[in-house]
C-alpha cells in the first residue's frame, strides 16, 4: 500500500500506477447479497441450475457488483493523509469486457491519470482495471472521478 502524506504529494504522483489490490473471490453468497441489496434477481446471477445451461456455464457477478468493489480495493492500494474529506464524484467511463463467473478471483489496479486543482482541494481521475485471475480479458475497465479536500 502506498501512503501519501498530503494532497500535494498525491498530486505529484499523476501519471503513475498507484498499485494493485489483493485477489478477492466472488462467491455465490456475495452475488446473492448484491442481488438482494439492489433488487436485481436476474437468473444469470442467482440461479445456478439455470445459469449452468446458459451462455457462461455458471452464474456471473453483476457488473455493478464488480465496480462496487472499488472502495474496498482502494483501501488496499493507497492511503491519503491530511484530508478533511474525500467524495466519489462519479465515473467517466465504465466497461465490462468479460463476465465474472462465480468463484472467480478478481483484483484491481489503479493509476492516477489526472489531477485538477479545486478551491481547497483537488479533483482526480483514477484509471482502473479489474482483472480476473487466469482470464484473457479484464472484468472491468473504468475512469473514476474523486474530490479530496484538505
Amino acid at each position: 500500500m502506498r501512503t501519501f502524506e498530503s494532497l500535494d504529494v498525491f498530486a505529484a504522483a499523476v501519471g503513475t500506477e498507484l498499485g494493485t489490490s489483493d485477489w478477492l473471490t466472488i462467491d455465490q453468497k456475495r452475488i446473492d447479497a448484491f442481488a438482494d441489496a439492489t433488487g436485481d434477481h436476474q437468473w444469470i446471477h442467482i440461479d445456478p441450475e439455470r445459469a449452468a445451461k446458459g451462455p457462461f456455464g455458471a452464474t456471473i457477478a453483476h457488473g455493478l457488483l464488480t465496480i462496487s468493489l472499488f472502495p474496498g480495493f482502494i483501501d488496499q492500494i493507497y492511503r491519503l493523509e491530511g484530508v478533511r474529506m474525500g467524495v466519489n464524484y462519479g465515473f467517466n467511463k465504465v466497461r465490462y469486457p468479460s463476465p465474472v463467473r462465480v468463484d472467480s478471483q478478481v483484483r484491481m489496479t489503479l493509476a492516477l491519470n489526472e489531477v485538477t486543482a479545486l478551491d481547497g482541494g483537488i479533483q482526480v481521475v483514477l484509471g482502473g482495471v479489474v482483472e480476473i485471475k487466469d482470464a484473457p480479458k479484464p472484468a472491468c475497465v473504468f475512469e473514476a472521478v474523486a474530490r479530496f479536500y484538505g
